[in-house]
């Protein structure tokens, strides 16, 4: 357990932007394909609309997943060590983004 974060700080931050998440979580409304209703460039845009929704809530479900699972980490007691190396995640990664899973060198080799 690391002594140096301050972990119910980090705790609180991780459920509000959890909750936050939650509540912008919406339906998303499937597109209309009858063309004596709409137009082709309405029916497009509203395409392109629903794409962009999908892909926002996928990324919004992937931050969440990363927001449980750094909570499951802090309860188990391994928060704060990098998932790849085991080695410390810097205090101030953690502080920027408290659902960090891996210190920065370990990102940045995933990232290539």
């Amino acid at each position: 357990m690391r002594k140096d974060l301050d972990l119910k700080d980090l705790e609180q931050r991780l459920k509000k932007r959890r909750e936050r998440l939650a509540k912008a979580r919406r339906p998303i409304d499937p597109v209309v394909l009858d063309q004596s209703r709409i137009g082709r460039l309405t029916r497009m845009d509203a395409m392109q609309q629903q794409a962009m929704s999908s892909a926002a809530a996928r990324l919004a479900q992937m931050e969440e997943s990363r927001i449980n699972t750094a909570l499951q980490r802090m309860a188990d007691g391994d928060y704060g060590y990098c998932v790849q190396c085991e080695e410390e995640i810097a205090q101030k990664r953690l502080e920027a983004d408290p659902s960090a899973l891996t210190c920065i060198r370990c990102a940045r080799s995933l990232e290539q």
